[in-house]
């Protein structure tokens, strides 16, 4: 129950309406267990000739009982399952929240199929606790102690009797919901895993439809949906074996009230108006001795479901504001500084940037070349904060980066990643994705300098036209150009183009250098390309190997040390020729 008790907040919350239940259920049960009172005097009243006048009266009080009861059973729901849907929004938009606020890394580590089921799953099962256990717990609560203290009242040694088998019942719920625990623990885990799989078929539908793996796909989630299908029945057959029991032990009170009951009416120890009531209120106790085994197993469920979504939330988010945050800072310039810099992923993991001190003057363009794997995209990456650096301190107009509010860092910052990712919506929407308010001069104005605009105008439904998932209806190319106006549109002070051309023809990709070439005007640009093309006119070139910046300089002088850049301009400029020929 640990995990749940940090549900505490969300009732505190709704306290006042959750008082109020309590108050209808107090009332509900009240009315109704005096129908069996009104039962009993009509029952005992006919042995004795009652009137029909009186048989009337009777009649309408057990309706008036009923109607009350009905009455009140309606405003239970209206406050007790309302408040469980309230506190299921609030927890859905809490983690929301939690996870955008996550850092990269906990998405490099954890499939979109398991955030999923977290969030579909998990909060379900929170939310059935939230409702209907918690007013299930409530209202079968209420009802065994009134019920119980009236049979007493009734019939002490009776009573007694009867409650034999509930002990048994006690240890029954306890066995049980232990087992329903575990195995609903792995079908959760399962569950992940089979969303995993099919987030994974539908973003890679292409690749799988290009391999003609169709088949060999249907066959691996079949497998994954029968060892799903498995899970799920062995929680099944648990749950089928409880129930019969606790009816069962339910049953064998009421055979214990109606042959000692029965004894005592012969033997005038008890009237057959109290007989009756006792069986009525014995009834009464058989939904609340069900509804308390289905509780625990919804408590069981949402416990399970809980410490999944206890395990997010306490996930760090690392990279957030701190009390040297400086927010009198609303802009920057754009003066970068790297002060010995190093950076690996986690501790067990090597370096991938070591001692990196590298200037970057306000409206400089600075090109980053480099193998495979040399750390390229992980310098970058180190600017709007996506990670932190290990050791040393990034400056950005003299200021450390980690003192600067996250949003004012990254609001200036324009990042244009080599896998362009497209929302479903429309071109417009896409490209306005930074602005708060869409500003039709500076998306038209983007598209012109990324040398979409006459692609755009050319759609049927030109800015409205709506892309596909992850802009499957456009090119590599248009969908890394569209990427790039997005960027432009938010006016960033600092320019990062992570190999953004890599799918853009080379004619293409001079024009939109050229462009740029006046936007970026007192703007900071960072290029990472493999194109000797694409960087030769940077102000300042740096070449990265083995975590470190083995050469600097301007085009001119890398190809005078004769290094990694000289052998990749010879190279290129080699197969340029080759493919002229």
């Amino acid at each position: 129950m640990k995990n749940l008790y940090t549900l505490k907040k969300y009732f505190v919350r709704y306290k006042k309406k959750l008082f109020l239940g309590i108050i209808f259920i107090l009332l509900s049960n009240i009315a109704t267990v005096y129908v069996p009172l009104f039962l009993k005097d009509a029952i005992n009243g006919l042995q004795h000739h009652i009137t029909t006048e009186s048989l009337v009266n009777y009649c309408l009080l057990i309706i008036g009982a009923s109607a009350i009861a009905g009455i009140f059973r309606f405003l239970i729901r209206q406050t007790i399952i309302v408040v469980s849907r309230e506190i299921e929004f609030d927890l859905r938009k809490d983690f929301w929240k939690h996870i955008q606020n996550l850092p990269l890394r906990y998405f490099q580590n954890n499939s979109t199929g398991n955030v999923m089921a977290h969030a579909t799953n998990d909060i379900n099962a929170v939310r059935t606790f939230l409702g209907p256990a918690v007013m299930y717990s409530l209202d079968t609560s209420v009802r065994l102690i009134i019920v119980i203290s009236i049979m007493i009242s009734l019939n002490p040694s009776l009573t007694l009797y009867t409650l034999i088998p509930l002990p048994i019942l006690s240890y029954l719920v306890y066995k049980v919901s232990s087992i329903i625990h575990f195995k609903f623990t792995k079908i959760q885990e399962k569950f992940s895993e089979l969303t995993t799989k099919a987030q994974e078929n539908f973003s890679g539908i292409r690749i799988i439809k290009s391999y003609v793996r169709e088949e060999n796909e249907i066959l691996k989630f079949n497998e994954m949906s029968k060892d799903y299908l498995k899970k799920n029945m062995n929680l099944v057959k648990t749950q089928a074996l409880f129930y019969p029991l606790l009816f069962l032990i339910t049953g064998l009170s009421i055979i214990i009230v109606i042959w000692l009951g029965g004894i005592k009416v012969i033997q005038q120890q008890l009237d057959l108006g109290e007989m009756t009531a006792f069986i009525v209120y014995l009834g009464m106790l058989i939904w609340p001795m069900i509804a308390f085994g289905w509780v625990i197993n919804i408590i069981q469920q949402g416990e399970a479901s809980m410490k999944r979504l206890n395990k997010i939330y306490s996930e760090p988010f690392e990279i957030t504001g701190s009390k040297n945050t400086d927010y009198s800072i609303k802009d920057l310039k754009g003066s970068i500084e790297f002060k010995n810099v190093t950076f690996r992923y986690s501790n067990h993991l090597p370096k991938i940037l070591e001692n990196i001190d590298l200037t970057i003057p306000q409206g400089s363009t600075l090109a980053i070349m480099g193998f495979t794997g040399s750390g390229k995209t992980s310098l970058i990456n180190l600017i709007p904060r996506l990670y932190d650096c290990t050791e040393g301190e990034i400056l950005i107009d003299g200021k450390k980066i980690r003192e600067i509010p996250l949003n004012i860092l990254r609001s200036n910052i324009g990042l244009v990643q080599q896998e362009a990712f497209l929302f479903s919506d429309t071109i417009k929407n896409n490209l306005s994705y930074g602005l708060d308010n869409i500003e039709e001069n500076k998306i038209h104005n983007a598209a012109k300098i990324s040398r979409l605009d006459e692609e755009i105008n050319s759609f049927p439904n030109g800015y409205e036209t709506i892309m596909g998932e992850r802009g499957i209806t456009l090119s590599g190319g248009q969908k890394q150009r569209a990427s790039l106006a997005r960027a432009l549109v938010t006016d960033p002070q600092i320019l990062i183009l992570d190999d953004s051309f890599s799918a853009v023809d080379t004619n293409t990709e001079e024009q939109i250098l050229k462009n740029l070439s006046d936007y970026t005007h007192n703007r900071i640009t960072i290029i990472i390309s493999h194109r000797i093309s694409t960087v030769k006119n940077a102000d300042k070139i740096i070449v990265l190997n083995n975590s470190k910046i083995t050469e600097e300089g301007t085009h001119e002088q890398l190809l005078a040390k004769q290094g990694i850049y000289s052998d990749l301009h010879f190279k290129q400029l080699l197969e340029k020729e080759l493919e002229e020929i």
